[in-house]
């Protein structure tokens, strides 16, 4: 990165910027989580940079959860003044998705960056299926299960998250959504989780990240600091917005646009790693 021209570092920033945007907006509108967005961004602009294959997932990962921390909170906080949070299920449920975090951030900082891109890209892919085939507000369940099946579902939707660099609402809402939760109260929820799920993920990913060779400059850990500071800004700004559109219009038609995008980033996620 050092070797970058003035002009080639102005078009980084341009696009980490632009990236903030779309990531918050989505982040508050869908409920998908701007990490969905942003940690396949970071892996092609990281890698289009000649960064390491050993740490470039790693890095989108690490930077996208440190991201997420700003995001969600501004997201959270949009979703909780209109209402839409169950603090009743966070406070059930907080502990199982900690647990899960820590365990699936022990795994992702002792698995190879290959083994991390293509689990991202097959939980990005199934997302996206879900998002094209699942008829809207269909559920398995009238509830929430009880214990320990609840837990499970904490513990898992903190272990892959983490794993991905997303917050809560790419696994949270299908998740609560099947269980006939009002999307809106899913979406706020979500968000909220993201917050449970980021803050030790980042940590995490600074810890496991030390000392390794091949980060791109102004890194601690996995947490690239030029990434963080760029989109910080756009994304906690566009969060909000993102909700307030969510309240207000139909956002059908996007959401079938984001998950063709999203498949077709999982898929070719994947065939840049196997093939």
């Amino acid at each position: 990165m050092e070797d970058l021209s003035l002009a080639s570092m102005a078009l980084l920033a341009g696009a980490l910027l632009a990236t903030g945007v779309v990531a918050g907006i989505i982040a508050g509108l869908l409920g998908v989580g701007g990490g969905i967005v942003i940690v396949p961004v970071l892996y092609y602009m990281f890698s289009g940079l000649g960064l390491d294959p050993d740490v470039l997932m790693h890095v989108a990962v690490g930077t996208s959860l440190a991201t997420i921390v700003a995001t969600g909170y501004s997201s959270a906080r949009a979703h909780w003044k209109r209402g839409s949070v169950d603090l009743d299920l966070l406070k059930r449920w907080w502990w199982s998705i900690a647990i899960g975090v820590i365990a699936g951030a022990t795994l992702a900082g002792n698995i190879s960056g290959g083994a991390l891109t293509i689990i991202f890209g097959v939980v990005a892919l199934l997302v996206s299926l879900n998002m094209l085939f699942r008829q809207n507000g269909s559920a398995l369940a009238k509830h929430l299960p009880g214990s320990p099946f609840k837990e499970l579902i904490g513990f898992v939707i903190g272990g892959i998250s983490v794993m991905m660099g997303i917050g809560g609402g790419t696994l949270g809402v299908p998740i609560l959504t099947l269980f006939n939760y009002p999307i809106r109260l899913a979406v706020g929820t979500a968000a909220a989780i993201g917050l449970i799920i980021a803050i030790p993920g980042a940590l995490a990913s600074m810890y496991f990240g030390l000392g390794e060779e091949g980060l791109p400059p102004f890194s601690i850990g996995y947490v690239n600091l030029i990434g963080f500071f760029l989109i910080i800004p756009a994304s906690t700004y566009c969060a909000p917005l993102g909700a307030r559109i969510a309240h207000a219009i139909d956002a059908s038609k996007l959401k079938l646009v984001f998950a063709l995008f999203l498949g077709f980033t999982g898929l070719r996620m994947i065939y840049n790693v196997m093939f």
